[in-house]
């Protein structure tokens, strides 16, 4: 479906919006979706290199955990 949204920007911003569709050879229009598709998949990339880091963090911190269970194995008297 496709819906019809109204946008309000300053001349200048217009002006630029005019000169790099022309430059590209695309309408105003699609200059826009184009636009809005790039900021959505650099805003996915963002959130995923979030969630990426944050498991990282966790998986990390299991990681030290295991480490220091063998450290103190290693150097049981027992053995």
């Amino acid at each position: 479906m496709t819906s019809l949204i109204s946008i309000r920007m300053d001349d200048d911003l217009l002006e630029e919006l005019k000169g790099k569709a022309e430059l590209l050879q695309v309408s105003q229009t699609d200059y826009i979706r184009r636009a809005i598709r790039f900021m959505n998949k650099r805003i996915e990339k963002r959130e995923r290199r979030k969630r990426i880091q944050r498991a990282s963090l966790l998986c990390r911190e299991g990681s030290m955990k295991v480490n220091a269970e063998f450290s103190e194995i290693e150097h049981d008297p027992e053995d």
